[in-house]
């Protein structure tokens, strides 16, 4: 291993999955130079000014380090990054991949390629993660679908899934590792399978984890687009209690005319009745979604709809974006909203999600749950991905319970009140 590696990660699990990726095999090179990454999100505006304010706070920090800056930001603007003085280099989303393309950085500070024309995902298999606890394992790359609002696509290039097989083998390894939990990610999960052969579909990846890893504990997955989920994976997330009662849809407003002019697949009608549906069969699934406010023509009336869409649904979850007009897609064309009326949505829907988080944490209090450990020994989530902190019931300082030995493991609890947007559990 080289003088230091590190590895920045903005925005996404997928991120996350491809950062702990890149670092290990950084860890396992020799690399010559002392190299900070800085993995970029470019899904709003505020996450390419916080990019960039990393790369700043980077280089301050590590003035003799080199700074090399990928993800999709650097992918959908490479110039911006290579303009800036701290700035090494830049590498697109494709090249990441590679050890060779960090180890031979020369004066062509650039080297993005056409991601529109990578046609396969090579699968970031990581064999170890920060904590013990909970692995993400990148099952699908990049998005057939145009929302008006979204440069991802841009970023990421077109929809490619990971051969089930390999995800299946990788998951065994990380379960053999001790890790409890997989969360399963992807630019856009629930499309999964159709560029592969045979007919894969995200039920059927679920189907061959379950049935192959038997030691499994706990599958999660990362942000779902609803009108994709067909029966065959309605069926297996309503009966089998290894998939976490956790749901989080990509919903983005609770109006018809915004969905429409989002470039939406589903309408409001449809959320509904899939929460409804999905709590019929396990009443204990907790729901959470993206929802943006302030999407250009947004009148009071669609934006009463998006909000009263958090109570219907039950939206304990909630991911509130301002919405943020990037250069290069439909929507920045169209009529903006005020942006100090963006920012007074976003944040009556934040309250909103908040109101119906703490109903719900509520409602938890003196039941039973299992809860997973995450580092630090003193807090993780229960199967419902409520946040939860051991609490040290016998003492009367009432100090939290520190046990760096039961980290990754999953504990029988009972609740006992919250805190803020955590409960308090003890452990029976």
């Amino acid at each position: 291993m080289g003088k230091t590696s590190q590895v920045i990660t903005m925005g996404c699990r997928l991120n996350i999955a491809e950062s702990n990726a890149m670092l290990e095999r950084m860890q396992q090179s020799e690399l010559d130079d002392e190299i900070i990454v800085i993995n970029s999100c470019a899904v709003t505006n505020e996450a390419v000014r916080q990019t960039r304010q990393a790369v700043r706070k980077a280089k301050r920090n590590a003035p003799n380090s080199k700074i090399i800056v990928t993800g999709c930001a650097a992918q959908v603007d490479p110039n911006m990054f290579a303009t800036m003085p701290e700035v090494s280099n830049v590498i697109g989303n494709h090249e990441k991949q590679e050890l060779a393309n960090f180890m031979s950085l020369d004066d062509d500070i650039i080297e993005v390629s056409d991601i529109m024309q990578i046609k396969q995902t090579a699968p970031q298999m990581v064999s170890s993660f920060s904590g013990k606890s909970r692995a993400f394992v990148e099952v699908q790359n990049g998005c057939d679908h145009r929302c008006t609002f979204c440069i991802i696509p841009y970023g990421r290039g077109n929809s490619r899934s990971v051969p089930s097989g390999k995800v299946v083998d990788h998951v065994k390894k990380l379960v053999d590792q001790g890790f409890q939990e997989i969360v399963l990610t992807g630019v856009d999960v629930t499309s999964y399978g159709p560029d592969l052969p045979g007919q894969n579909n995200l039920g059927y990846l679920l189907e061959r984890i379950l049935n192959n890893v038997p030691a499994l504990r706990r599958l999660r997955m990362s942000s779902i687009d609803g009108v994709e989920i067909d029966e065959r994976m309605f069926d297996i997330i309503s009966s089998d209690n290894r998939i976490m009662p956790h749901i989080h849809l990509s919903l983005q407003s609770g109006d018809n005319m915004i969905l429409k002019r989002m470039k939406r697949r589903h309408n409001r009608a449809d959320a509904i009745d899939l929460v409804k549906r999905l709590k019929s069969k396990r009443p204990e699934i907790a729901i959470g979604a993206d929802i943006i406010a302030g999407f250009p023509t947004e009148d009071e009336t669609m934006f009463e709809n998006s909000k009263t869409l958090i109570s219907e649904c039950e939206i304990v979850h909630g991911h509130i974006f301002p919405y943020s007009s990037k250069m290069g897609t439909p929507a920045a064309n169209m009529p903006q909203v005020n942006g100090t009326i963006i920012k007074e949505r976003a944040r009556i829907l934040r309250q909103e999600c908040q109101e119906q988080s703490h109903k719900w944490l509520k409602s938890l209090i003196g039941t039973q749950q299992k809860l997973l450990i995450e580092k630090g020994g003193v807090s993780g989530h229960i199967e419902n991905f409520a946040s939860a902190k051991l609490h040290n019931h016998d003492k009367n300082d009432g100090n939290m319970i520190r046990n760096s030995n039961i980290e990754g493991e999953i504990i029988p609890v009972r609740i006992i009140g919250t805190d803020n947007d955590n409960l308090l559990a003890e452990m029976l």
